[in-house]
């Protein structure tokens, strides 16, 4: 009997079960920003806590605030919540955009204004405590204590459903703000009333409601909304606010106290069942018994009304909220077995997987079920081979990202490399947007970092598009935003000389293999451009001013100088293109004790300083550098050190923003044992693992093999040096894999000791 008892204990903990790799999942790592803190923006990771599916349009979560440099709409260190939105941006600065549809549970008397979160009883507001947050793969709950209203989120591709459970009320309420806009506001919203259960309508985003960098990204955007109820609408209406013309509409203008008073004493509109105008919302009042479960769903499009409602009856045709939220963690667990591991301790797995869980909500679906999609003509489109994506985070995305998703994700990769493609050529400027955001080319950071995905994605054999018209564009990318214009280096900008070196080799390194020999010989001369801004009198790379004039030097570590984000220090290691020509330019021994000295001055949190800033990209791909120095050791032996540092199974978990899954993709690759200096050289440089065993699932439509396993023995946090490797049961003897190696499929093997035992030094 005692055996019995003991069997049940041991089923109930867990232990004779693996766990699915959802269950890994924690969406509160990174989830705060500034808002509510005393943080500085640069140490924040701007996660959503809320639902999404793998690349899916919809992202429905909490708003704790409009406006700030809070992007996500969310900040743990927030006391209330706002409202719900459907849309969403991950782990961004410059402001942030989307947070439209924004729908909120109320009772008592209407209140049009969502009100200061310093006087959350002046409107709609709510305060919540985390004691009563839910947050997991496809499922986030919350209580909203001002109202005793128990709110609870899931998500399908296209559409949404929230289940409200109110307590017993004679005025209960779900009220839908239209305007609401992270970091601005819809500038024109349109509201019709279908039947007693349905709602549709748009709002429209453009610049001249602030948004994505305070307005200066160019966006123009409409979203589009179906949405419906389970309890029939007897009572509803439209709110609207008074707008003058004339007024301006940015950011702090909203959320200026005159702008708010517009909206706090906007116009009650009952009964009214249809209506257009520049500040509007909606709303459906009710009595509900005790525990009365109210729930509303809505389908997204960025097309038209018609492709809203068509994406919500294909993707949430009934109201069994239980069963779509078990739908879209099923989805979550098929994405998360794209990688198996094996080993590490429950925070490891629930890091590794919650970093997985972010790599895959950008590049984004931006097309209809049906195909169709809004393009950058500002016509609709249909694509039948491809999926029309959004949100190309570029100057991150470019260094771990995307090289990730070709090992994992191809075809995420192939509907990325098509639809910057179509923007291209749709909007009638044939060269790729360096930061896109639903269309629009918003110039936000610098380089040529789609050139960079494109020609990863054709080394790879990633080549479902044209790709002499693909190297056409690559080519009249670099030659637009190039240092060859201005005689071999970029005037003022250190990063811009480096990055557009590099964006350079991308071109020759692309006709070399279409066979375009002239024109790979340019290219590649022109990727040498970095010698160009190699000083011999302060030793170091320094941004020039002119032909003859160099850019005023101070220290090295001294952020600016011509860098964006960065120092000369961080920068200047930015030649992955040509490391043996670095070398030689610098010298291998001092270069090699600059290496060390950058790594050892480092914080041992890696959070934003002068040295290895794991906080921002630039100095992503440095500490891979060691094994092409002939230190493979330190590679393996600070990769280790930064994701036991940088990373943790917390809030603030994430030591900068996480944009758009470049920083969590850089774990998974340094995790795995596995990271690119270059991409578009098909070099993968290996590390120390983290876990004991990784499988990479391989894309039988891509690659030959079925899976490619990393097995670590004798792994643990004192053993992080390789003493030995084997590649499909051959000795191996470099420190790095050639990407159509691993795509064959097998297994590579390592045997990890000690530094001591290794007998190296790691200073």
């Amino acid at each position: 009997m005692k055996s019995v008892w003991l069997l049940i204990a041991a089923i109930s903990a867990g232990s004779l079960y693996a766990k699915e790799p959802a269950e890994y999942i924690n969406p509160m790592i990174g989830a705060f920003a500034p808002s509510g803190s005393r943080l500085k923006g640069k140490e924040c990771g701007r996660t959503f806590p809320g639902v999404a599916t793998p690349f899916g349009l919809v992202q429905l979560s909490p708003d704790t605030i409009t406006g700030g440099d809070n992007g996500n709409g969310y900040s743990w260190f927030d006391t209330t919540i706002e409202g719900f939105s459907f849309t969403h941006m991950s782990g961004i600065g410059a402001l942030g955009d989307f947070g439209n549809f924004q729908v909120m549970a109320t009772t008592g008397p209407l209140m049009t204004s969502r009100g200061d979160p310093k006087a959350p009883d002046e409107g709609y507001r709510s305060r919540f405590s985390h004691d009563t947050e839910v947050a997991q793969a496809g499922y986030y709950a919350v209580t909203l204590d001002d109202y005793n209203v128990r709110t609870e989120l899931t998500a399908a591709q296209r559409a949404g459903m929230v289940r409200f459970t109110f307590p017993k009320h004679k005025q209960s309420r779900i009220q839908i703000d239209l305007s609401r806009r992270v970091a601005g506001t819809s500038t024109e919203q349109y509201v019709n009333v279908v039947d007693d259960r349905t709602i549709e309508g748009w709002m429209k985003c453009t610049s001249e409601g602030g948004g994505w960098m305070r307005g200066n990204g160019k966006i123009d955007y409409t979203v589009y909304f179906y949405c419906q109820f389970s309890k029939p609408m007897t009572s509803f209406g439209v709110w609207s606010a008074k707008i003058p013309d004339g007024q301006e509409r940015q950011m702090n203008d909203v959320l200026s106290k005159s702008y708010q008073a517009l909206v706090a004493h906007a116009e009650v509109l009952p009964d009214k069942r249809e209506m257009q105008g520049k500040h509007l919302g909606f709303y459906t009042e009710f009595p509900t018994k005790d525990n009365e479960a109210v729930l509303l769903k809505s389908g997204i499009s960025f097309v038209s009304m018609k492709g809203a409602r068509e994406n919500l009856e294909h993707d949430i045709p009934g109201w069994n909220f239980d069963g779509m939220k078990g739908k879209s963690r099923d989805r979550w667990n098929k994405s998360m077995n794209m990688m198996h591991i094996k080993g590490g301790s429950e925070d490891d797995k629930v890091i590794f997987y919650t970093a997985l869980y972010r790599t895959m909500i950008d590049p984004r679906n931006f097309s209809d079920v049906s195909g169709e999609y809004y393009g950058a003509d500002k016509k609709i489109h249909k694509a039948d081979d491809f999926i029309y994506r959004t949100i190309f985070s570029g100057w991150d995305v470019f260094r771990s990202q995307f090289p990730l998703l070709t090992l994992i994700n191809p075809e995420i990769v192939n509907d990325e490399v098509n639809s910057l493609m179509q923007m291209a050529q749709l909007s009638g400027r044939g060269y790729f947007p360096r930061w896109e955001l639903a269309n629009s080319y918003t110039g936000c950071m610098l380089g040529n970092p789609a050139v960079s995905v494109v020609v990863d994605a054709y080394e790879k054999g990633i080549r479902n598009y044209d790709a002499e018209k693909a190297f056409d564009i690559c080519k009249a990318s670099v030659d637009k935003f190039g240092n060859v214009k201005n005689g071999g280096y970029t005037r003022g900008s250190l990063s811009r000389t480096l990055e557009y070196a590099y964006s350079d080799w991308c071109v020759g390194r692309f006709a070399e293999s279409l066979g375009k020999k002239a024109l790979a010989t340019e290219y590649y001369e022109r990727g040498q451009a970095y010698k160009n801004v190699w000083d011999p009198e302060v030793k170091w790379f320094r941004a020039r001013n002119g032909k003859d004039k160099w850019k005023p030097w101070e220290e090295k570590t001294k952020h600016g100088q011509g860098c964006t984000e960065s120092n000369p220090y961080q920068q200047g290691w930015f030649v992955p293109h040509d490391i043996p020509g670095l070398l030689e330019l610098g010298g291998k021994v001092f270069l090699t004790q600059e290496l060390k000295t950058f790594f050892n001055k480092s914080p041992a949190d890696f959070k934003w300083n002068d040295y290895y800033n794991h906080s921002n990209e630039p100095v992503h791909h440095i500490p891979f550098m060691f094994n092409e120095f002939g230190l493979p050791h330190l590679t393996q032996y600070w990769t280790r050190r930064i994701c036991a540092a940088a990373y943790s199974n917390e809030v603030m978990g994430i030591v900068g923003n996480e944009d758009v899954g470049q920083m969590s993709a850089w774990y998974i690759l340094a995790a795995a044992g596995l990271h690119p200096i270059c991409p578009g050289d098909n070099k993968w440089q290996i590390t120390s693992p983290v876990f004991d065993e990784i499988s990479i699932r391989l894309d039988p439509k891509y690659y030959p093999g079925k899976t490619f396993t990393i097995k670590a023995h004798n792994n643990s946090k004192e053993n992080v040096i390789i003493s030995k490797m084997a590649l499909n049961g051959k000795p191996l003897e470099r420190y790095w894999l050639d990407h159509h190696e691993i795509v064959k499929g097998g297994m590579l093997e390592m045997w990890l000791v000690s530094p001591a035992k290794a007998g190296v030094s790691v200073k």
